[in-house]
């Protein structure tokens, strides 16, 4: 091999980058010391362009094609060489790749809560996360911005700072917007758009752009979200009187998975209320049982089959009063004997607690007639 050979296999004479990655920004050609040979291929793909960096000065910018490095192509880098009759022997400059293509499912969040005035719920905060895209657009403007001498840029080296300014211009936009928090969902197409273009003002100094910008969720805090769903199973309830039920229900099932929390006179007040329930579902057109024994004023209940298996013995028993067709209670025993001596309740008031059967008179009833011992019976007929 003679030393022309020798010294012509130094320099290299084409010059191109395949990208097998994802998330290549930037790649910088190697040439390992090896000095590019005047008249050399350049192949730049689509979605690429290459930038000549020479003696630290940025040079040439080549968008996709195929160049033959020679005087009447590079006119910047001739220029800067002073190479005022053009040139044939080898320079050295460093040439980067830029990945012009869109960097696509990208990720952003609000790390904390945004603060906003919401016309319906007042202050309230909310959190916001989606996915965007990026371009390079320039790309001299974006190595000298963002890149320097990086050998090999990627989107994790940036997609930090661009999540800052997506969340910062994306809590002004939200908070600014003064659309109410429960249709911000059905506007996110509308406010993406906004908040791209602001962001997009930003990256078009660092030479990106954001061409696409998706909102896939807004969300409430918990508290706030546990209001909503009270307040939707309110409205599917249809009314206050089966809302009521149907809280009713719920009590009684957490008294019942709970039995030590709520003792004795837990279970008694679920009982009690499970009964007037179970009447109230069972009249629907009003129907209020009479006293024990009398006729009904609609309809007779169907008796029960079979009794259930008792409750465990309570510590003191509760009390329901049946007047004029009406149900209260329950009442404790105090309660049943201030009732007693004001005169609201008497011998002949029908009285109901848990594990009797049926409705019996007050005076009937031994727990409770020693409450009348205090006054006369009443005077026998005829007399």
């Amino acid at each position: 091999m003679g030393i022309l050979d020798f010294l012509s296999g130094q320099f290299i004479d084409v010059i191109h980058w395949t990208d097998d990655t994802r998330d290549t920004l930037v790649w910088r050609f190697e040439r390992e010391g090896h000095e590019i040979k005047y008249g050399a291929k350049l192949t730049v793909r689509e979605g690429q362009a290459a930038v000549f960096i020479h003696e630290g000065q940025m040079a040439d910018v080549f968008t996709p094609g195929l160049y033959m490095l020679e005087t009447n192509n590079m006119p910047i880098m001739t220029s800067l060489q002073h190479w005022d009759h053009g040139f044939q022997s080898p320079f050295k400059s460093e040439i980067y790749f830029v990945n012009t293509n869109r960097f696509t499912d990208l990720k952003w969040g609000t790390k904390n809560p945004v603060m906003l005035r919401d016309p319906e719920f007042g202050p309230t905060r909310i959190r916001a996360f989606g996915t965007y895209s990026i371009k390079v657009t320039e790309p001299a403007r974006f190595m000298t911005e963002i890149v320097g001498t990086d050998g090999e840029f990627t989107t994790d080296e940036i997609t930090f700072q661009i999540r800052n300014i997506i969340v910062q211009e994306s809590s002004r936009v939200m908070a600014g917007s003064g659309i109410p928090v429960l249709d911000m969902a059905a506007n996110t197409g509308d406010m993406g758009k906004l908040i791209a273009t602001k962001v997009s003002e930003v990256l078009a100094e660092y030479g990106l752009t954001m061409p696409e910008f998706y909102i896939e969720n807004i969300s409430l805090p918990p508290a706030v979200e546990a209001a909503l769903d009270k307040r939707t199973s309110m409205g599917l309830a249809g009314d206050l009187g089966k809302f009521t039920q149907y809280s009713a229900a719920e009590a009684m099932t957490a008294a019942a998975q709970n039995p030590a929390g709520g003792g004795g006179m837990g279970a008694g007040l679920g009982m009690g209320m499970g009964m007037a329930m179970a009447n109230q579902m069972a009249n629907p057109q009003g129907y209020q049982p009479g006293p024990w024994g009398a006729a009904p004023q609609q309809a007779q209940p169907a008796p029960v089959a079979a009794h259930p298996a008792p409750p465990p013995p309570p510590v003191e028993h509760v009390w329901h009063i049946a007047k004029a067709g009406q149900t209260s209670g329950p009442f404790s025993k105090a309660d049943m004997g201030r009732q007693a001596a004001s005169g609201e309740l008497t011998r002949d008031t029908h009285v109901w607690t848990p594990g009797q059967d049926g409705w019996m008179k007050a005076g009937d009833v031994q727990e409770l007639a020693q409450l009348f011992t205090i006054l006369p019976p009443p005077p026998p007929p005829g007399v």
